[in-house]
């Protein structure tokens, strides 16, 4: 197996000390009173949020407070779940997203989604990155090759893997698994990234590549993460949100710069939960 390493060419360091740079002051998503109910059980209820372009923000809190589930409403994977009712209004640049008239093919392939354990097909890893291009109509070999290559550099995978890319995916390790996934995604070009604690089912090491992945990934693209590490939701966000559960449903109770949330947060329950007292 490979030995794990920091993506080739990225200095974490670096980035880290960078990441503000990063950032589009101008919101990308603006999400108004939202509500999501599955049947008569609120996951959440009337959340306002705005989230910036090419930066990365962090949705934090306890389990069970609504944080994937508001991932979901984002590129309408509700749709999928029998008795979701969505209300409110999510504003994704000009597409309204729960529109009727909103193509919900095209919204998820803008707005691409990772999820907490890595999900290849059980196919080969070229077959896992073709797959979606040609479903989306690529079928010009030598640019599905192009489009491969370059998603797999994107995610630090092509000198791993150019030797073997008809080798099933599932035999790739777990870290090597998520980056496939990220690259899957980031091959239909998104202009989001939504991710749903990409890193909990990895190893240290294997979490530590994903992480500097992420991070080499700001400013190209707006990525949202739900995570329960509070130390990685500081390495990592320019932005971060907690939710909580209020009166039975998940709540937001406070958002803005990952610098006021984390060191100088102002709700209560907020400086509970970042100084390890709640939750």
């Amino acid at each position: 197996m490979t030995p794990l390493k920091p993506l080739a060419g990225l200095d974490p360091q670096h980035l880290l000390n960078k990441k503000s740079t990063y950032c589009n002051p101008h919101s990308f998503v603006d999400v108004d009173r939202l509500s999501l109910h599955y049947g008569e059980k609120s996951a959440f209820r009337d959340v306002t949020l705005s989230i910036n372009k090419g930066c990365i923000t962090a949705l934090v809190g306890p389990s069970g407070c609504g944080k994937t589930s508001f991932l979901t409403c984002l590129n309408r994977l509700t749709d999928l779940t029998a008795g979701c009712h969505v209300s409110g209004r999510i504003m994704i640049g000009t597409i309204d997203v729960l529109a009727h008239g909103t193509n919900v093919i095209q919204l998820r392939r803008r707005i691409g989604m990772i999820f907490q354990k890595p999900n290849p097909f059980p196919l080969s890893i070229r077959r896992n990155l073709e797959f979606p291009l040609r479903e989306h109509g690529m079928r010009d070999r030598a640019q599905l090759g192009t489009a491969i290559e370059t998603s797999l550099r994107d995610v630090g995978l092509w000198d791993e893997v150019k030797d073997r890319l008809d080798s099933p995916a599932l035999a790739l390790s777990g870290g090597q698994q998520q980056r496939l996934c990220i690259a899957r995604s980031l091959a239909l070009s998104p202009e989001m990234l939504l991710m749903d604690e990409p890193c909990s089912a990895l190893d240290p090491l294997s979490s530590g590549v994903v992480e500097d992945l992420i991070i080499s990934l700001r400013g190209r693209y707006t990525i949202l993460i739900v995570t329960h590490n509070l130390a990685q939701a500081r390495r990592i966000s320019d932005y971060a949100a907690l939710f909580w559960v209020q009166n039975g449903a998940g709540q937001l109770v406070e958002a803005g710069p990952a610098t006021q949330i984390f060191e100088e947060p102002r709700d209560p329950l907020t400086i509970a939960y970042v100084n390890g007292m709640r939750g």
